[in-house]
């Protein structure tokens, strides 16, 4: 089977967007890198990488941490992420196979 050119969008991502293409376009939202209604769909990888890019500096600037986003970022970052959660449980993700490689 073949890996698809583009992506999907994350409306139509597996595990209800919980990939890592989905956390990196959430953070993004987060850092207003990318407009909310923006889902990526139709995009490339290079596209994807180059948002990837500018998340992690964004991170970089407050450690890689939520504890040391200021109050706006946290509160941005704790609706999208937790909205996200609970649409992504609604659809059957767990989560727990994200723990498997702490044990």
């Amino acid at each position: 089977m073949n890996k698809p050119n583009t992506y999907i969008g994350i409306d139509k991502d597996i595990q209800g967007g919980m990939t890592s293409i989905g956390k990196i376009i959430r953070d993004a939202w987060v850092f207003g890198i990318l407009p909310e209604t923006q889902t990526c769909e139709g995009w490339n990888l290079a596209g994807i990488d180059s948002v990837l890019q500018k998340v992690n500096a964004e991170w970089d600037k407050y450690g890689c941490l939520v504890s040391h986003l200021p109050p706006e970022l946290v509160e941005r970052h704790q609706r999208i992420h937790g909205a996200a959660i609970e649409k992504a449980r609604v659809e059957g993700w767990c989560g727990e196979h994200e723990l498997e490689d702490d044990k």
